[in-house]
């Protein structure tokens, strides 16, 4: 008996011993390539070519009634959702009525149909954890729905009844106005929301639709006809566009979309007002919003900047990125060299339809204010006058290139895009044109652009932030040592 312990003892020992020595020598041989090589510096990375751009199938078609289709069949996941793109916006408001555009679209959704009350409506989307919503923005009006495949039928049908049939009730009004006027009471909380807000209406001018914003008496001066009348000047199936992305059979989503909007009358009374005029309101000057509680500033400069059509706009964009972005010169030598920012941004921007700006700045600390200022300028100019290096043309271009290939990562960001080219009337080879145009970008070409659209004797300069402690001081920025100061104070607190 103590003979087979002393045996199977051994016989164990022996096991373990071995089972030892065999982890040792794969651990060893597993740990090999890992000594034997040594890690690559970035710089030395090499990657696969981005795949190109390739639309997915899609379908294109209209209604007799003027409504133009964009089918796209996504069967990855059992969902479906889309969206009615409508010929609105908010710059479209009366002066005296600003607010009316985004409270129309905020008492369409929430106030229900006239077949569905809004309790009832949440209750039917809940049931089927679906989604139906409505906004209505500066350029453009959307209402859009999601949901399971399964329940197509139901959800595409309270998403049409609501376009077709929403109730605006007074209740619901009221509410939306009384919410408005509490987020207008706190606006001046947030000194970026501050910053951002006034210093649009430097670059477009106090009144411009792209500027404006509500206030309690424009609010008040909104009733429930006023929000019917703007629906029924723009919501008309002349004026939409509808999209849908997901796992529909299309031929019964054709039958669908026909029977719930089919019958749906174009109006003979659709005028859609010419844009507003757009000019920059000042050019140059410093501006200030004194806020004593602040220890750092918040700052905007810039002026007006251009459309996406502009010939000109891929080899901007290829210049945003020498500027503005994480290994750009703003974020190198402003932040990182010389410590000067907490953030810091600059980057020429473009809209579909009118003009967008170019808008630089940060946040910093208030006694590096001005030497903040001066150094974004001083970027600015450089890119002027000195042609970039070769490095920064590749870095740039190749980060213009990754960026903008996902936006087209799914079948949904390219239906959107479709949409939109279709809505403001771009070619549908725009997006490819723009990436021919990217990657043909030189270094002569960042220099020529960067003089022909950059305009530093117009920059428009606002600071948010505690005088007190500024200095050297705002004036010191200025030849004539005029600082002008902007009162926020909110008309009729």
């Amino acid at each position: 008996m103590l003979n087979s312990v002393v045996l199977n003892l051994k016989q164990s020992k022996i096991f373990w011993v071995g089972l030892l020595f065999v982890t040792m020598i794969v651990t060893i041989l597993w740990h090999i390539p890992a000594l034997a090589s040594t890690p690559k510096h970035y710089t030395e990375l090499t990657f696969p070519p981005l795949s190109a751009i390739q639309l997915p199938p899609y379908e294109r078609y209209q209604l007799d009634n003027g409504i133009t289709v964009y089918l796209i069949e996504d069967h990855e996941l059992p969902l479906v959702g889309g969206t009615a793109l409508f010929r609105t916006g908010d710059r479209f408001e009366p002066a005296d009525k600003v607010g009316l555009a985004s409270m129309t679209a905020e008492v369409m959704r929430n106030g229900g149909t006239r077949q569905h009350s809004a309790d009832e409506l949440n209750q039917l989307l809940e049931q089927k954890a679906a989604s139906v919503e409505a906004g209505i923005y500066t350029t453009s009006g959307r209402v859009g729905f999601g949901g399971l495949s399964e329940d197509l039928e139901t959800v595409f049908g309270l998403f049409t009844d609501l376009i077709r049939n929403p109730a605006f009730p007074q209740d619901k009004l009221d509410l939306a106005k009384t919410q408005t006027k509490g987020a207008i009471a706190r606006r001046n909380d947030d000194p970026e929301g501050i910053a951002s807000r006034e210093f649009v209406k430097l670059i477009y001018g106090q009144d411009s639709p792209y500027a404006r914003s509500a206030e309690y008496s424009t609010l008040d001066n909104i009733n429930r006809e006023d929000l019917v009348d703007f629906y029924q000047q723009y919501f008309h199936p002349e004026t939409m566009i509808l999209g849908i992305v997901g796992d529909f059979e299309p031929q019964k989503m054709k039958a669908l979309i026909a029977e719930k909007l089919g019958d749906w009358k174009p109006s003979q009374k659709v005028v859609i007002p010419p844009l507003p005029a757009v000019s920059q309101a000042h050019f140059g000057g410093v501006f200030f919003v004194d806020q004593p509680q602040l220890t750092q500033s918040y700052v905007e400069m810039g002026h007006l900047g251009g459309l996406l059509n502009d010939p000109n706009y891929p080899e901007l964009t290829v210049m945003n990125e020498v500027l503005d972005g994480f290994g750009g010169r703003l974020f190198n030598n402003v932040r990182s060299r010389q410590g000067l920012a907490y953030s810091v941004y600059g980057y020429w921007g473009a809209s579909y339809d009118y003009p967008g700006m170019f808008n630089a700045g940060g946040q910093t600390r208030s006694e590096a204010t001005v030497p903040f200022i001066t150094g974004v300028k001083t970027e600015i100019e450089r890119l002027q006058k000195e042609p970039i290096k070769p490095e920064e043309l590749a870095y740039a271009k190749e980060s213009t290139l990754n960026s903008f290939i996902f936006n087209f990562e799914d079948p949904a960001q390219t239906l959107w895009r479709l949409m939109q080219y279709e809505y403001y009337g771009y070619p549908k080879d725009f997006i490819f044109d723009y990436q021919r145009q990217v990657q043909a970008t030189t270094i002569e070409d960042v220099q020529r652009v960067a003089q022909q659209y950059l305009k530093p004797e117009n920059l428009v300069i606002l600071v948010v932030g505690n005088q007190a402690v500024i200095n050297p001081p705002l004036k010191s920025l200025n030849d004539q040592s005029n600082v002008t100061t902007i009162d926020v104070t909110i008309p009729g607190s």
